[in-house]
C-alpha cells in the first residue's frame, strides 16, 4: 500500500510514536498530510484506569505493596527457581487431592508478573499471577526471612513483605481488583481487535458499564465469601466484620 493512500494512523502516546517533530506520526504526516493521527482508544482506556486507580488510596497502596512483594521474591534467579519449585509442589499436591483438573495446557507454570506503569492489562496479569502463586510466595518469603545466610536487609524486606501479604485487607483488595479487572480487560482486548468498529466499540463500553454496575450492586456477598475462603485456606486471620 502506498503511503499516500493512508487516511489515518493510531497508536499509543509514547513520544517516539506521537512526537511532533521526530515521532512516527510526524514522519508519516510529512509523506501524507491526510493521515490524521488518533491516540489509540485501548491505550487511552488503560491510562484512564491506571490514573483512576491511583486516586483510590487503598488500591494505589495495594499495587505499591504488591510490586514490593514481587520484587522481593523475584529479585534473583535463585529465588525465582525456589518460587517455581514451591508452586510445582503445590500443584502436584492439589492434583493428588483431586482439587485441580489435569490435562493438556492445564496448570502451566509461570512466574510473578510485575505491573507496568501505563499498562492496565499488566496490572491484571500481575494480580492473576500473585493469586495463583500466593502460597508459593509466602513459602519463599518465610524461607528468606529465616535464612541467616542472607543479609539482614534481605531478611528485613522478606519479613516486611510477609506482614503486607499476610493480611485480610491485602487479600480483599487482591480478589476485588481481580473481579473488576477481569471485566475491564475484556474491553481492553476488544478495543484492540483489527475488526472492531465504532458501533461494536460503543456496545462493548456499555456492556462493561453494566457488568461493573452489577458487580458493585450485587457482588458484595459473593466477594466476601471468596475472600473468607481464601483467608481460611492460607491461615490468614479474618477480622470480626460485625464489630462496630
Amino acid at each position: 500500500m502506498s503511503v499516500q493512500d493512508i487516511r489515518g494512523q493510531g497508536y499509543d502516546g509514547a513520544s517516539n510514536m506521537r512526537g511532533e517533530w521526530n515521532g512516527l506520526k510526524a514522519l508519516i504526516l510529512k509523506e501524507c498530510p491526510y493521515a490524521y493521527y488518533i491516540h489509540c482508544m485501548a491505550h487511552q482506556l488503560q491510562l484512564a484506569l491506571v490514573a483512576v486507580s491511583r486516586e483510590v488510596h487503598e488500591v494505589h497502596n495495594f499495587f505499591q505493596h504488591a510490586n514490593f512483594v514481587i520484587n522481593v521474591v523475584s529479585v534473583s534467579p535463585k529465588r525465582n527457581d525456589e518460587l517455581l519449585a514451591n508452586q510445582a509442589a503445590k500443584i502436584a499436591h492439589e492434583i493428588e487431592l483431586g482439587e485441580l483438573d489435569t490435562g493438556r495446557g492445564v496448570n502451566q507454570m509461570g512466574s510473578l508478573q510485575r505491573p507496568g506503569d501505563t499498562r492496565w492489562s499488566s496490572h491484571y496479569k500481575s494480580i492473576l499471577s500473585l493469586k495463583k502463586m500466593f502460597a508459593a510466595t509466602i513459602s519463599v518469603l518465610r524461607n528468606i526471612a529465616n535464612d541467616r545466610s542472607v543479609t539482614q536487609y534481605s531478611r528485613g524486606y522478606a519479613g516486611g513483605a510477609l506482614r503486607i501479604i499476610f493480611t485480610f485487607d491485602f487479600v480483599f483488595i487482591l480478589l476485588m481488583m481481580e473481579k473488576i479487572m477481569k471485566i475491564t480487560d475484556v474491553l481492553c482486548q476488544t478495543l484492540q481487535k483489527k475488526s472492531i468498529d465504532i458501533l461494536n466499540a460503543m456496545n462493548s463500553v456499555s456492556n462493561t458499564k453494566v457488568l461493573l454496575g452489577e458487580l458493585r450492586n450485587e457482588g458484595w456477598e459473593s466477594l466476601l465469601e471468596e475472600v473468607k475462603s481464601f483467608c481460611e485456606k492460607h491461615e490468614i486471620e479474618i477480622p470480626d466484620l460485625n464489630r462496630k
